[in-house]
């Protein structure tokens, strides 16, 4: 969205954090005023301009919400090379960001991440009990999963013969998958790390019914382990979102704000 385009009163500015790695993580802060703010987290080979991250942060910025979309690590304007898997590290990217608007004096209410960031933002919260709800769009649920359609039947020979696998798109080679990155993955256990999720944190999962990228059945079973939790399946809807980006946004604006009432609810009966 640009500059001329955003509400009148707010502010949006670059913001660029290191990671504990020292790679620059570049983002935009959409900043209402409010103390508390949203984090926007983008999915595999995406960036904080997709259209799902920048349509929420203009419909959280209508309603009052600060919010920060990022790229992480290897992606977008961040420095870094890409890396298949590493669904951790970028946990740790996340809370180089989190800790910059907690050092900063502002609130970290709410992590929200599509498809791959859904994994990121729900491992963070079970390394990290310090945010207070959780939106995971279209995450995987087994990262066993899903690797075979992008990788062929025979990616493990594969790798293993030549320590690497090129994916290729047009005859052009996109990005190259490491027996590291690939074991990364496949070492990644969602199911373990889910039941680490405090009670206390509310999470969301919105999933599309016509997905074919991830089965909306992956949605079903964070339902099942997740203590505090809500599903909205949205009939119709593709991985993207791509003629739903309206009712998404508003289904997470409203649990966001619901969110914000019962803090608000609690300090004032304290």
């Amino acid at each position: 969205m640009s500059l001329s385009s955003q509400t009148p009163g707010f502010e949006q500015k670059r913001v660029i954090i290191p990671n504990k790695h020292g790679e620059k993580l570049v983002g935009i802060l959409h900043d209402t005023g409010t103390k508390e703010i949203v984090i926007l987290c983008h999915g595999f080979r995406s960036s904080k301009e997709s259209k799902t991250l920048v349509n929420l942060a203009a419909a959280l910025e209508k309603a009052g919400i600060s919010s920060f979309r990022f790229d992480f690590s290897g992606n977008g304007e961040s420095d870094g090379s890409f890396q298949y898997g590493f669904y951790w590290r970028e946990a740790e990217d996340l809370h180089a960001v989190t800790q910059h608007f907690h050092e900063s004096n502002r609130l970290v209410t709410a992590i929200v991440g599509h498809s791959k960031g859904g994994g990121v933002v729900l491992l963070y919260a079970s390394k990290y009990h310090d945010v207070e709800a959780v939106v995971n769009l279209s995450g995987r649920y087994d990262l066993k999963t899903g690797i075979k359609e992008r990788l062929g039947d025979d990616y493990m020979k594969r790798i293993k013969e030549d320590g690497f696998i090129d994916v290729k798109s047009s005859g052009n080679s996109e990005y190259r998958v490491t027996l590291e990155s690939l074991l990364d993955r496949l070492n990644t256990n969602m199911h373990e790390a889910c039941l680490q999720i405090d009670k206390e944190c509310r999470v969301l999962t919105v999933h599309g019914s016509s997905d074919t990228v991830i089965s909306v059945g992956d949605a079903s079973q964070f339902a099942q382990i997740i203590p505090n939790h809500t599903l909205h399946i949205i009939e119709g809807a593709d991985h993207p979102y791509n003629n739903h980006q309206d009712e998404l946004a508003s289904l997470v604006v409203n649990f966001i704000k619901e969110t914000l009432h019962q803090d608000s609810d609690t300090s004032s009966s304290t």
